[in-house]
């Protein structure tokens, strides 16, 4: 693009306006602070994952990127063998750290989310009770 008219004078006027429509075009990628999503995994698992998935959509459009590590290492790990259900717990732990909040969804707290509120609560992290519909609330779970 050529910054100078027919003439060759400066001419700004055409040079910022495909500016500004080219920059429009590009994909605007603003920060995003790093969530963790804390939800149940087991029981209902078909309908505990959808929950995830929502809860996390529900994150992303808050401005945040959700962390949901029940959506993705049961992927590859057994959840039904105690020693890879453990790994997996461990490995969602190790990505909290780099989390600036934990949100806490559903009315029922399971164990695997019991250990990962205690370790957020442990740590220091600022935790967010929210209901199934993505509701906050004022509840502290003992």
């Amino acid at each position: 693009m050529n910054i100078r008219n027919k003439e060759g004078y400066m001419d700004r006027t055409p040079y910022e306006a495909i500016k500004a429509i080219e920059k429009k075009r590009q994909p605007r990628f603003d920060y995003h602070p790093l969530v963790y999503i804390c939800s149940p995994y087991a029981g209902d698992i078909n309908e505990n994952v959808r929950n995830a998935q929502r809860y996390s959509r529900f994150a992303v459009e808050k401005g945040y990127l959700p962390i949901t590590p029940h959506l993705l290492f049961p992927q590859f790990l057994d959840d039904g063998l105690q020693s890879e259900r453990e790994l997996g717990m461990f490995f969602g732990i190790v990505l909290m750290i780099k989390c600036t909040q934990v949100w806490v969804f559903g009315e029922r707290i399971s164990s695997g989310m019991r250990i990962e509120i205690d370790k957020a609560r442990c740590k220091g992290y600022k935790v967010r009770y929210f209901s199934s519909d993505c509701i906050p609330v004022a509840l502290n779970y003992q």
